[in-house]
């Protein structure tokens, strides 16, 4: 069992950046692939990011290469997403996720509360 809270959420100019977290609780985090997600109000929740349980790999959304960077930290137990030249098009809740395979189309079984990040123009 995984229990993921997520923090670091908040309003941020355009071309801003933040820096979002995932702090998971129980001892097998190191076992799974984490992911970041994103939903905006009336759309469909789409994948933003994700990376393997040992960290050398990752795999983003074309929408946010370049600009976000997902990483993690093991001995924290703790999954990052650094978002850099925020656009208004993403503002959005933001979930991380835990699962047993990464990837764009993989299953996710344990998913956050979720944080709220808002881009003004």
């Amino acid at each position: 069992q995984v229990q993921l809270v997520e923090s670091g959420g908040g309003l941020v100019q355009a071309g801003g950046s933040l820096r979002l977290s995932c702090a998971a609780s129980g001892r097998t985090f190191r076992r799974y692939a984490m992911a970041w997600f994103r939903q905006a109000p009336g759309k469909e929740r789409d994948f933003v990011a994700t990376i393997t349980w040992s960290g050398a790999n990752t795999v983003y959304a074309d929408f946010v290469k370049g600009r976000f960077t997902i990483s993690r930290d093991n001995a924290k137990k703790t999954v990052y997403l650094q978002m850099n030249s925020l656009k208004p098009e993403d503002t959005a809740v933001y979930y991380c996720a835990a699962g047993l395979v990464a990837g764009s189309g993989a299953h996710y079984d344990y998913w956050g509360q979720g944080t709220q990040v808002t881009v003004s123009s």
